[in-house]
């Protein structure tokens, strides 16, 4: 790059010296002429500027021989010139001139990088400009190639993160880089070095942690699409059985957040039926037995019942389920399956549909448009109650704590749990299932009668209980098991038992979970 620019340079140079002289030789040719117009330097500058321009307005002429031969010279180079410039303006427009130039203009703007362009990319770029006005969405690849335009302002620019980082030049706030093709971070270019940059990076994962370095955050489309999932349509009280049909990434990920959160009563006795193939799920959370009935359904707690058989031999379970949850990765397949449900069975309860595109008529779930927001990806408003539960518990205590962004990634998704599970501890306090999303004024209210009833000791044992079903569930779930004292190492904890088991003084610890929404209405 630097050899590139000193050889243009060494041509600039040499095509200046080359006017200078040509200029002098006009000069001095028709200055010794008493009959010439030409009797200045500048007189021969503005000639030559006329000329070169293909302006020609005709007061200065060269008269002497060697005059005209320099203005031949002239007039020969203005066509080279027009042509030359003409190109160079349909360049700078058409390459990436005219993007750059353009990237300058707008460096307080709040800069989005997009590695790649596509649908997920596109859905991601569309709500976050509906939710910054002051947002620049640039593309890191060419125009050329995708036939639909975007119906929000982008700049496409193949340019690498550090390339357009270096024309912030720190100006505003940090550029946001997102990579939103899965498990991307490991083998895109574009994401060599991104570490070292001033920014924040947002990968697309099927695994992982939250975090890779202190500006690299993973979020995990499966994740999303559960956790908007069971916040759009929680479990109801009046539901004991129900059906998840495909148990690839987006069956797993809706499982699993329903272990983590849809605890409702220390009575209740949900029967989850799942076909498909769940033998590394299996393995991986060999645990569950120990708080779930696994393959037998049980009435006095919540049971998993994994079908090797296609969900056709089971006819009696899907009429049966309160709910039936269509989750296959494959949406031609979910369709196929959400037609024949309704065609050929007489089926009691709801079907939900797996669907990245909005669909009129159907209880759908997974739209794009839903899971691919700066709310899901970014995090900061759905993360906001776990972050402000963490800072509640720092505060409340006398010894060292850590920060959100110290944390790893285990007591990130124990305080996310927490979190998700207070709209199941407001519908519970309120007993109202109609409630769908928190708010502080929503928390007040339930705390509120949290406050009236907990003096009774039955309410309070029950809160109790409740509470630490949902915590047991969360250390089962990654494989933690009882012991004497605590060690992370070990995954063994103290309080790893059934309520029953624990002393008076670790039931009370369970207080704390309930306690706290007097403080997270007030942060909220």
């Amino acid at each position: 790059m630097k050899g590139r620019k000193k050889l243009y340079l060494h041509i600039i140079l040499m095509i200046a010296l080359v006017y200078v002289v040509l200029l002098t030789i006009l000069y001095c040719s028709e200055s010794a002429d008493s009959d010439a117009v030409i009797q200045t330097f500048g007189d021969a500058f503005w000639y030559s500027l006329v000329t070169l321009t293909t302006v020609g307005y005709g007061d200065l002429i060269p008269v002497t021989p060697l005059g005209h031969a320099v203005g031949m010279v002239f007039l020969l180079l203005s066509a080279g010139i027009m042509v030359t410039m003409l190109g160079a303006v349909i360049s700078f427009i058409t390459s990436e001139g005219l993007p750059f130039f353009m990237l300058r203009l707008q460096r307080r703007k709040n800069w989005y990088y997009f590695a790649d362009y596509g649908v997920e990319s596109s859905t991601l770029a569309a709500n976050i400009y509906k939710e910054d006005p002051n947002a620049l969405i640039i593309y890191g690849e060419k125009r050329s190639g995708h036939s639909e335009i975007p119906d929000y302002p982008c700049i496409y620019l193949s340019a690498s993160p550090e390339k357009i980082v270096a024309k912030k030049k720190n100006i505003g706030t940090k550029c946001k880089i997102f990579l939103m093709k899965e498990n991307d971070i490991g083998v895109n270019s574009r994401a060599i070095n991104l570490h070292k940059l001033p920014v924040e990076v947002y990968a697309r994962t099927t695994n992982g942690q939250d975090k890779l370095s202190g500006n690299i955050n993973f979020f995990h489309s499966y994740e999303c699409c559960a956790r908007q999932y069971w916040r759009s349509k929680p479990l109801c009280s009046h539901e004991n059985s129900i059906v998840l049909i495909g148990f690839g990434n987006y069956g797993c990920s809706i499982l699993e957040r329903a272990i983590l959160t849809n605890v409702i009563s220390i009575d209740q006795h949900v029967a989850y039926h799942i076909f498909g193939d769940a033998r590394e799920f299996l393995e991986i959370h060999d645990r569950l037995g120990e708080v779930f009935s696994i393959n037998e359904e049980s009435p006095v707690k919540d049971s998993f019942i994994f079908h090797e058989e296609t969900w056709t031999k089971h006819r009696p379970v899907l009429e049966r389920a309160d709910r039936i949850i269509i989750c296959e990765d494959d949406e031609q397949n979910g369709w196929s399956i959400f037609w024949t449900l309704n065609k050929f069975y007489r089926i009691h309860g709801r079907i939900d549909l797996r669907n990245s595109r909005r669909a009129p008529g159907v209880s759908y779930f997974g739209a794009n448009e839903d899971i691919y927001t700066s709310q899901q990806i970014i995090r900061t408003d759905l993360n906001k109650a776990a972050i402000t539960i963490n800072e509640i518990f720092c505060k409340s205590v006398s010894y060292p704590t850590l920060s959100w962004n110290e944390l790893d990634d285990l007591h990130r998704q124990s305080k996310i749990a927490a979190a998700d599970h207070l709209l199941m501890k407001t519908r519970i306090l309120l007993k109202d299932e109609t409630i769908t999303e928190i708010s502080a004024e929503v928390v007040k209210k339930a705390y509120d009668t949290y406050c009236k009833t907990k003096c009774r000791e039955t309410a309070r044992e029950m809160y109790r209980k409740l509470d630490h079903m949902r915590w047991l569930r969360f250390y089962i779930f990654y494989n933690w098991s009882y012991g004497p004292f605590r060690d992370d190492k070990a995954r063994q904890h103290p309080m790893l038992c059934q309520y029953e088991e624990l002393t008076p003084e670790q039931r009370k610890e369970r207080d704390a979970a309930w306690e706290l929404m007097g403080n997270l209405s007030l942060e909220l």
